[in-house]
């Protein structure tokens, strides 16, 4: 058999690096036996070595895969991840189909409307005198005692201090007698006494109710007298009520007090609906109307109110107007004698942006806002406005653009719903 001589380079390519080696330890081995087994251990350890450093790389592809921070699975991970916090986005809410038409919501783009002009004018808060009453004696007495004090709510009827009198003690009793004759002769009849007789004991009876209810007594304490047959009751005592509900706002007494007839001894005002005068131009008076829409601005807050009279008579000294405006004081911020600004309108118009008043609602700061249509049909953002006024439904404000799509219906349940994905987001 004839062996061809293959060269050692061409052998070399054909083995592997591995196999090379291992021919090179035969080699070896036949040379020194204990040098055979020094290497064997050492090749050993060698791999060892390899497979634990392999086995380090596919750990760290692993955790790699694992996080996101390698390819694959981990960047389509982050890639979802990345597109559902897109698809909140802070502070703008999306609403399908059905929530919008289930809620009612209508989206309208906002164009300038003529709207009334106002104008500025400093006032001062006063009683309504139409609801203020002041508490006197009609006649001379004397105060034995107080049901109330000052600043405390009363009530129609409701018994404010108790006073004593001579004039009343004559006059009850000058009462009692005068019924008691009436109802004697009234049982007799017409045919048993005379026709003079009958007429002077009606006369003097009806004459002595009116004295002592003119003084003071109700009628239903009249009655009281009347049916007691009890003498005592002509004590003079007697109480002053109140004719109105309201606060007590002076109190200008003390118990045990002598008081004259038409002495002020309290005052009662219903401060559900104040006055505020504000001086205005006698050129600026000719564009007010009765019934006109008025704003009265204090400690930061609009209250909404109406023009009721107009004077006609200049001051003096300012050569100005004054102009009544019944305010409500829902919240009793008003008092009297705190000098506030009033702004009235007029018959002059000018364009500004309207908006129902229900569409303008406060923001989490406090703010007023709107509900903003963004790029797409069904998002909401809020943007912040200013409120100027409101008059009869329809809010005037400024701070947007004209041509910007608002919510007009439904602006609460957008609100509502802005609030809950607000809260999602920060708890995703």
């Amino acid at each position: 058999m004839k062996i061809k001589f293959i060269p050692l380079f061409m052998l070399m390519a054909l083995l592997s690096p591995v196999a090379v080696l291992q021919a090179q330890d035969d080699h070896d081995t036949h040379a020194d036996h204990g040098e055979h087994a020094h290497g064997g251990e050492n090749e050993q350890a060698n791999k060892s070595e390899h497979s634990g450093h392999d086995e380090d790389e596919q750990g760290h592809a692993h955790a790699a895969e694992e996080t996101g921070h390698g390819d694959g699975h981990g960047d389509e991970h982050g890639d979802e991840h990345g597109d559902e916090h897109g698809e909140h986005e802070e502070g703008v809410v999306k609403l399908s189909d059905e929530q919008m038409k289930m809620a009612g919501i209508v989206v309208t783009t906002l164009q300038q409307q003529p709207v009334a002009r106002f104008l500025r004018a400093p006032g001062e808060v006063n009683f309504n005198a139409y609801k203020t009453v002041k508490i006197t004696p009609r006649i001379a007495a004397q105060v034995v005692g107080r049901s109330v004090k000052l600043g405390d709510e009363v009530k129609t009827g409701q018994i404010l201090l108790t006073l004593s009198s001579v004039e009343m003690a004559e006059a009850q009793g000058e009462y009692l007698v005068a019924h008691r004759e009436w109802l004697r002769v009234k049982k007799l009849g017409r045919k048993v006494v005379s026709e003079r007789r009958y007429t002077e004991a009606k006369v003097n009876w009806e004459q002595a109710r009116g004295k002592i209810q003119a003084y003071g007594m109700t009628l239903t304490q009249v009655n009281h007298l009347q049916n007691n047959k009890d003498a005592i009751l002509a004590n003079g005592i007697f109480q002053l009520l109140s004719p109105q509900a309201g606060r007590v706002l002076h109190d200008n007494f003390i118990v045990g007090e002598r008081v004259e007839a038409g002495q002020e001894l309290m005052v009662i005002a219903d401060e559900s609906i104040m006055w505020v005068e504000a001086r205005v131009t006698p050129n600026d008076a000719g564009k007010i109307k009765l019934g006109s829409d008025a704003l009265i601005m204090v400690n930061g807050e609009n209250i909404p109110a109406k023009v009721s009279q107009i004077n006609h008579t200049l001051d003096e000294t300012t050569r100005t107007l004054a102009v009544r405006i019944e305010v409500p004081n829902v919240d009793d911020h008003l008092h009297p004698g705190m000098f506030v600004t009033a702004r009235i309108a007029t018959t002059d118009e000018g364009m500004a942006l309207t908006v129902p008043e229900a569409a303008v609602l406060r923001s989490p700061d406090g703010d007023w806002q709107v509900l903003v249509e963004q790029d797409e049909a069904g998002e909401f953002k809020g943007v912040e406005v200013e409120l100027d006024r409101v008059n009869e439904g329809q809010a005037i404000i400024s701070g947007i653009k004209p041509g910007t799509r608002v919510v007009t219906q439904g602006a609460f349940f957008v609100q509502s719903e802005l609030a809950k994905s607000g809260f999602e987001v920060h708890n995703h």
